[in-house]
């Protein structure tokens, strides 16, 4: 494997060299094979800990703690950076894609601040499934490698086991970036970073007069897919906070995340997020304010004028992308005038009876145009309200044209069978802590095949218990 570490060799100032600090009696606990497999991974490194806890290096890698800073809940915060996390080096890959490889709880940094610079085993596995389960259902996401555990206590609400999760992205740059510079002062850094952003991620603007102009659109509508992303599959990062928003337009540092059980519009799943900040409805409007606070961090780079020119194409390719989601979760092929109201249709009967959002369009795959009646149906207490939205869907279907087997393959294509949900995700933690990964390595497996009818995972389908749905995750980890 060859590391080129951009980061570490063209951006002096941006970081502070330092090497991790290993855990007590670190052992690997669980590492992804198809990922390894993707990278060129030799499957005989991971038959010891030590490349995956800081014990070692691998060859050509050069450690780092990078420094940004951002607005947390609409707040300005001012310095953060890498508190518990390493950039190891920067991999380069055959087809000419670099990977960055950070591995975090990797012990304290210049950017600890009050912070004990680890992560702990419950928090470290609730990434790794998360950003595996987003990977496989198509959003676009940091990923996992492997998880270390360890015999050092971590302290937070309770004392827990320390741990160490490696994982891989194309960049793990951020609106924070920019704004750490702009906000010290420090306009030749941030054209300094945009010049290397759009040198390593967007080369074809390089040249270009308007490469800023070109670049900072991009990223506006490569946030606005994202959200799209999240709102179609009914995910809720729960701290959008501008120094957890990738520049690239990836899903990043999942922490108080949740997968929508019950359709509440408004859920939120950050118990610390007390006013609502962060609720799933609230995430297209926040991801335009955390736009706004980047364009100002780039107000050397443009003018007014060009900043409000990017900014305006966020509603557009949000709705744009969104509309495209939301119409084939529904089976419609081809645009029609109705069709938002026949999701919003959709989406206020769910929110009445407080339907599962997963299983409602799941089973709004099995529907046959020609049937009066639809299988979903009997998920609905108010029959006479279904009927009335059904008889609507139905007619729209019919003007489709398309065979029921055709329509129903390519919806369950995109209506998956299974999230992590927060009660599963918890029973894989909970004997994980006991050293025992099987129920881990059997929730993996399903997440990596979300749209499959797969009897073998069959359990993983149902609705939560109602413990299930009473779980507090907040932003410790």
């Amino acid at each position: 494997m060859q590391f080129n570490n951009t980061w570490h060799n063209e951006l002096a100032g941006f970081y502070t060299a330092l090497m991790p600090t290993p855990l007590k009696n670190p052992r690997l606990l669980y590492h992804s094979p198809s990922l390894a497999q993707e990278l060129g991974i030799d499957e005989s490194l991971f038959s010891t800990a030590a490349p995956w806890s800081g014990e070692s290096l691998l060859p050509g890698m050069q450690p780092l703690a990078q420094v940004y800073s951002g607005h947390q809940f609409g707040v300005w915060a001012g310095q953060l950076g890498d508190g518990r996390g390493l950039l190891l080096g920067e991999q380069q890959l055959p087809d000419g894609r670099k990977m960055d490889w950070h591995l975090k709880g990797a012990g304290l940094t210049p950017y600890s601040r009050m912070g004990d610079g680890r992560a702990v085993l419950r928090s470290s596995l609730r990434e790794f499934l998360a950003s595996e389960a987003m990977h496989h259902l198509g959003v676009p996401t940091s990923r996992a490698l492997t998880v270390v555990t360890s015999d050092e206590p971590v302290y937070r609400e309770t004392t827990e086991r320390g741990a160490m999760l490696l994982r891989v992205a194309e960049s793990h740059l951020r609106f924070g970036h920019f704004e750490h510079f702009f906000y010290g002062g420090q306009p030749e850094k941030v054209r300094e970073l945009a010049d290397y952003a759009i040198r390593h991620h967007w080369p074809q603007y390089q040249d270009e007069q308007d490469r800023y102009l070109l670049w900072f659109s991009d990223v506006v509508k490569r946030t606005a897919r994202l959200i799209a992303y999240w709102q179609s599959i009914g995910f809720a990062h729960g701290v959008m906070n501008t120094d957890n928003m990738s520049i690239l337009g990836i899903t990043l540092d999942y922490g108080p995340y949740g997968f929508l059980d019950d359709y509440k519009p408004d859920f939120i799943c950050n118990h610390s997020d007390y006013q609502g900040r962060y609720s799933f409805d609230n995430q297209p409007v926040v991801g335009l304010w955390n736009l706004n606070r980047l364009a100002h961090a780039l107000s050397s780079l443009l003018d007014a004028t060009q900043l409000k020119q990017a900014l305006s194409g966020y509603e557009t390719e949000l709705m744009r992308c969104w509309g495209e989601k939301m119409r084939a979760k529904l089976g419609l092929l081809t645009p029609h005038r109705d069709d938002n109201d026949i999701l919003t249709g959709l989406l206020s009967l769910m929110t009445k009876e407080g339907s599962d959002y997963t299983l409602t369009f799941r089973k709004l795959c099995d529907t046959e145009q020609q049937q009066s009646r639809s299988p979903l149906r009997d998920e609905f207490i108010d029959r006479e309200a279904f009927d009335s939205w059904y008889n609507v869907y139905r007619q729209r279907l019919l003007q489709e044209a398309r065979q029921d087997e055709q329509r129903q393959q390519e919806m369950k294509q995109v209506n998956p069978a299974i999230i992590l949900r927060n009660y599963l995700a918890q029973q894989a933690i909970e004997q994980a802590e006991k050293d025992d990964i099987s129920v881990l390595a059997r929730l993996h497996q399903a997440l990596s095949r979300p749209f499959d009818d797969a009897p073998e995972f069959a359990d993983l389908t149902r609705r939560p218990p109602d413990w299930g749905k009473t779980l507090e995750v907040s932003c410790s980890s």
